[in-house]
């Protein structure tokens, strides 16, 4: 047969050397290296008009079987664990630099929280002046976060996120110093407080979008998880370091102290390297209404606007009650209150810590609505602990409350940031991310400058809005995200 295939028509000759080469190029690797066989072809062609060459190649591939090639869209396995390991993380370049400044803004952030309606509750004694003065350190900021995130889509982020540190930093330090001086008054503070928020913006997002700049996709659940984990780590030491500031040395020193947290934040920025910004397309006004109409018109990200509009509500209730709570009804310090929320935050550490390690991806809504089932049942087991009469018994309740909560936020966070970044076009992300982080978020003042009335009225009242009101948030990450990711929506910008 070998003299017949040598001196034979040409055509079939060029029909079996393809064939060979389509199994060397080819496999059984479904088709994922689909050119490779063509571009063999193109370097052999040549030698279909040379039946001694082409024999000679048919009888050493029918001797020595071709080797299959590695397959360059999925690595061995060996080589993917290494890959996608928390070390590959850690060596990408200013990852761990950012991870660092944006832990000690975050910390800040979280000691503010505690800070403002502890420093509030001591020097005005006033349940509802502490929830609007939350909802003034967060609200302005909401409104006007798609003209921050035109802004970090067209501008240095970097620079973005220590301006904003340094706003919060001058900010608290002045809320500080006027107390002191016996001369802040409750419209001062209102006023500060909003002025400081409309940078808010400019970190949260601009951390957030840049994540998936500098990471590679396949580490973005790693990426996530240790997102995840440095907010965690936030809410352990803010709130602890706020209470014990509190309880320590006043409301005042710890407020201008707060202002400390943030320089330091901005200060470990310094020097980093600033990825390229985008450039413009159009003018301000319209990138910032290109961002807005984006988030509208994307299915997923407005989902998740709904979704954690109303998760947020019930939080931003429960985030007033449980000073009130543990102060007033079960007679505690302002040290518990910070340990409290420091026990919520070591659970979730370990939670989003496993949670890292699994691939999220497809099944983000369904980790998002177990993470909100777990945080009612954490958010029932603290009003429960309102009725009974041995203090140590309510505060063991509060405490296991406050760890479920924690283990409950771990997987839910992670699936949050991946489904929001698996679903952005990369060019969308500044500005998405900005107003979509924004309207997740707007919620939270909201149930703050609510929970204030309610708690004034009724604690226990507070306990059951905030329980139902995440209760309803259970179901809509399966209602109104979609289970698969859409078409890219047209936006102008």
């Amino acid at each position: 047969m070998g003299a017949d295939v040598a001196g034979g028509d040409p055509g079939l000759l060029r029909q079996l050397v393809d064939g060979v080469l389509g199994v060397a190029g080819g496999g059984t690797d479904g088709g994922e290296r689909g050119h490779r066989p063509e571009m063999l072809h193109g370097t052999m062609a040549h030698r279909a008009h040379d039946p001694l060459a082409a024999l000679a190649e048919l009888r050493s591939a029918a001797v020595s079987p071709p080797v299959p090639a590695p397959n360059p869209v999925r690595p061995a396995a060996v080589s993917e664990t290494e890959v996608r390991s928390y070390r590959a993380l850690l060596e990408v370049e200013g990852f761990a630099r950012l991870v660092a400044a944006s832990t000690l803004g975050e910390i800040g952030s979280q000691m503010t929280a505690v800070v403002l309606v502890l420093f509030v509750l001591e020097r005005f004694a006033s349940p509802q002046l502490a929830g609007f003065t939350l909802l003034l350190n967060i609200g302005p900021g909401l409104v006007i976060s798609p003209l921050a995130g035109a802004l970090l889509d067209r501008s240095g982020r970097l620079r973005l996120i220590a301006a904003d540190y340094a706003v919060a930093a001058t900010s608290m330090t002045l809320i500080g110093a006027l107390a002191l001086l016996d001369r802040l008054t409750p419209a001062s503070l209102l006023g500060i407080a909003a002025i400081s928020s409309l940078s808010n913006p400019l970190s949260r997002a601009g951390t957030r979008s840049l994540f998936p700049l500098l990471i590679p996709r396949h580490l973005w659940d790693r990426a996530n998880a240790v997102d995840s984990g440095r907010f965690v780590i936030s809410t352990i030491i803010g709130p602890a370091l706020g209470g014990s500031l509190v309880a320590a040395v006043g409301g005042s020193i710890a407020v201008a102290a707060t202002g400390g947290v943030f320089l330091a934040g901005a200060a470990a920025l310094l020097g980093m390297k600033e990825p390229a910004p985008g450039k413009p397309r159009a003018g301000l006004l319209r990138d910032s209404l290109g961002g807005l109409l984006y988030v509208c018109r994307n299915r997923s990200l407005r989902g998740l606007a709904v979704t954690l509009s109303v998760f947020n509500l019930g939080f931003g209730v429960f985030t007033i009650t449980l000073p009130v709570l543990v102060l007033h009804r079960l007679h505690q310090g302002p040290g518990a209150v910070g340990a409290l929320w420091a026990a919520m935050g070591i659970a979730g550490i370990v939670a989003g810590a496993f949670a890292g390690r699994v691939d999220t991806e497809g099944r983000e809504r369904q980790l998002m609505a177990a993470g909100s089932a777990g945080t009612v049942v954490a958010l029932c087991l603290v009003a429960l602990s309102s009725s009974l009469a041995p203090v140590v018994l309510a505060m063991v309740l509060v405490g296991t409350g406050m760890v479920l909560l924690g283990v409950a936020n771990g997987p839910y966070d992670i699936s949050l940031f991946s489904l929001r970044q698996r679903r952005t076009a990369p060019a969308w992300m500044g500005r998405a991310f900005a107003v979509s982080m924004s309207l997740n978020f707007a919620g939270y003042p909201l149930g703050a400058a609510l929970g204030g009335p309610i708690v004034a009225r009724s604690l226990d009242v507070a306990l059951v809005v905030a329980a139902l009101t995440i209760a309803v948030a259970t179901a809509l990450p399966l209602t109104m995200i979609p289970a698969q990711p859409e078409p890219e929506p047209e936006a102008s910008g």
